[in-house]
C-alpha cells in the first residue's frame, strides 16, 4: 500500500458494467487516484494480487465470482478497505457483505460524488498516521489481554497480534480515546464513516461494525468487557485501565 507523502494512492474499481468503470475510473483519475479496473470477481482477485490497491470499490452482483465471494477471500490475506455496491433491496442482502469484512456500502444508483466523499474519508482515517511526516504519538493501551498501539495502529490480544480493519481500528480508536462517553450510531457515522448522516440514515453498518469488533477483542463477544451498549442510546468504552507512552 502506498501511504506516503506525494504517492497517488491507488484504487481497484470492480463491476460487469463497463459504464460504471469508465464514469468511475474518470472520476477518480481527476481528482488524483490512481485507478486500475475489473469486470469480474476472479479478475478482481487478479487485479488485487497484482496492483496492490490502497481501497477498493466491489459491486455484488458479478460473474464467475460475486462481490461476496472476493470480499471473503480478500479478507482471508487482507485488511484493505473495501466499499461495496448493492443493488439488492433487502436489507439482509445488502448488510450480507458488511458482516464478510466490508468498510461500507452504497445502494445503486449512487451519488458519485458521495462516493468520492466515503473513499477519501477511509483513506484518511486508514492512513492518518502513517505518513513519514507524522509526528508519532506512541501511546500504548492496555487493557487486560488487550493491547493497542495507537501509533501503528495495531491490537495484540494475549500476544498474537489480531487483524482490523482500517475503520475497525478508527472505530475502536475513537472508543477509546473517549472512554466512558456514549456515541450515538450517527455520531459514529459522523465521526468514522466520515460523511453527516440524516436521521432517516440506515445505521446498522455501526452495529455490524461493532459485532465484527467484539468478536476479535472480546474474551465473551456476548458478555463484551470493553465495548458496552448504552441502551437505546448507542454505545461506549469501558474505562481504561493502563496506559503508557513509549
Amino acid at each position: 500500500m502506498r501511504n506516503l507523502e506525494g504517492d497517488k494512492q491507488k484504487i481497484l474499481v470492480v463491476d460487469d458494467e463497463a459504464s460504471i468503470c469508465r464514469i468511475l475510473q474518470t472520476r477518480l483519475e481527476m481528482i488524483g487516484y490512481n485507478v486500475v479496473t475489473a469486470n469480474d470477481g476472479e479478475e478482481a482477485l487478479s487485479a488485487f494480487r497484482q496492483e496492490a490497491p490502497d481501497l477498493i470499490v466491489l459491486d455484488v452482483m458479478m460473474p464467475k465470482l460475486d462481490g461476496y465471494g472476493v470480499c471473503q477471500e480478500l479478507r482471508k490475506e487482507s485488511d484493505v478497505p473495501i466499499i461495496m455496491l448493492t443493488a439488492l433491496a433487502d436489507v439482509a442482502d445488502r448488510i450480507a457483505g458488511l458482516e464478510l469484512g466490508a468498510d461500507d456500502y452504497m445502494t445503486k444508483p449512487f451519488s458519485p460524488k458521495e462516493l468520492e466523499a466515503r473513499i477519501a474519508c477511509i483513506l484518511r482515517r486508514c492512513f492518518h498516521k502513517t505518513s513519514i511526516n507524522a509526528i508519532p504519538d506512541s501511546r500504548i493501551i492496555h487493557l487486560g489481554n488487550l493491547k493497542i498501539d495507537t501509533n501503528k495502529r495495531q491490537v495484540h490480544k494475549n500476544d498474537q497480534r489480531i487483524r482490523l480493519t482500517g475503520v475497525e481500528f478508527s472505530l475502536l480508536e475513537l472508543l477509546v480515546n473517549n472512554a466512558g462517553k456514549v456515541f450515538s450510531r450517527l455520531e459514529m457515522l459522523h465521526q468514522v464513516w466520515g460523511f453527516v448522516p440524516e436521521l432517516h440514515t440506515d445505521t446498522r453498518v455501526v452495529d455490524v461494525h461493532i459485532s465484527r469488533l467484539r468478536t476479535k477483542v472480546e474474551s465473551d463477544p456476548n458478555d463484551p468487557e470493553f465495548i458496552l451498549t448504552a441502551r437505546g442510546s448507542g454505545y461506549f468504552f469501558a474505562r481504561i485501565i493502563e496506559s503508557e507512552q513509549e
